[in-house]
């Protein structure tokens, strides 16, 4: 009786899998902002969330799609953002905002959210180290 050997292809998925265990972190890429440290407790939500970023030369990117590196304009994002919200209306929204970024960009970017329909908006910040307390 013949029968096929499957002892080599579990090793071969065992090493496969932890050659992707350790390179997916690797591959996560985001745009450079210097958040603003705050002392405030962290959200606890299992929906993965949408996150825009703002950078110090106010402009916005969409962590969405092939290339979350590029800057995209705010009637573009809000369009995004609106057929996100279609899909999954619960889905929060944070906005991770570099310190030196002027507030309007923000407030603008909050206002246009809310134009979309957006009900579930947060900030995204760095917590204080427990030294500087």
């Amino acid at each position: 009786m013949s029968e096929i050997n499957v002892v080599p292809y579990i090793d071969v998925m065992l090493v496969l899998l932890i050659v992707f265990m350790v390179t997916a972190p690797l591959l996560t890429k985001g745009i450079k902002v210097e958040l603003p440290k705050v002392d405030a407790p962290a959200i606890d939500n299992n929906e993965e969330p949408v996150i825009i970023a703002v950078d110090k030369k106010g402009q916005y990117f969409l962590n969405l799609g092939k290339s979350p590196e590029k800057p995209i304009v705010l009637e573009k994002l809000q369009d995004s953002v609106l057929k996100i919200l279609r899909n999954k209306p619960n889905i929060p929204i944070l906005i991770e905002g570099d310190e030196e970024v002027p507030y309007g960009k923000v407030v603008f970017l909050m206002a246009s959210l809310q134009a979309a329909g957006t009900t579930n908006v947060g900030l995204i910040t760095d917590s204080i180290p427990d030294t500087k307390r």
